[in-house]
């Protein structure tokens, strides 16, 4: 028998302006939003080169983190969360 997905993870959720600068204003599900996220983050080289788990934050991003300069990749999961809604 398969899995069910987690209906959590798949309910669409809004992301706060500050978000939005960064993913577009569209709701997604979770797992959008971290895969949209780490394009962004592919896209602008913000993983820190020695340290891969670190993420640093350019102008866009730096609201999301929280006004921190870097954030490991699991606390961005946390600090991202709190921008959906």
């Amino acid at each position: 028998m398969a899995r069910k997905p987690n209906a959590a993870f798949m309910k669409p959720l809004t992301p706060s302006p500050t978000l939005a600068a960064v993913i577009g204003t569209k709701a997604m599900p979770r797992t959008e939003v971290t895969k949209k996220l780490w394009q962004y983050i592919k896209k602008n080289g913000l993983q820190d080169k020695k340290n891969r788990r670190m993420i640093n934050a350019d102008d866009k991003l730096k609201p999301v983190f929280g006004g921190k300069n870097q954030v490991s990749m699991f606390d961005m999961t946390r600090l991202v969360a709190a921008h959906l809604k």
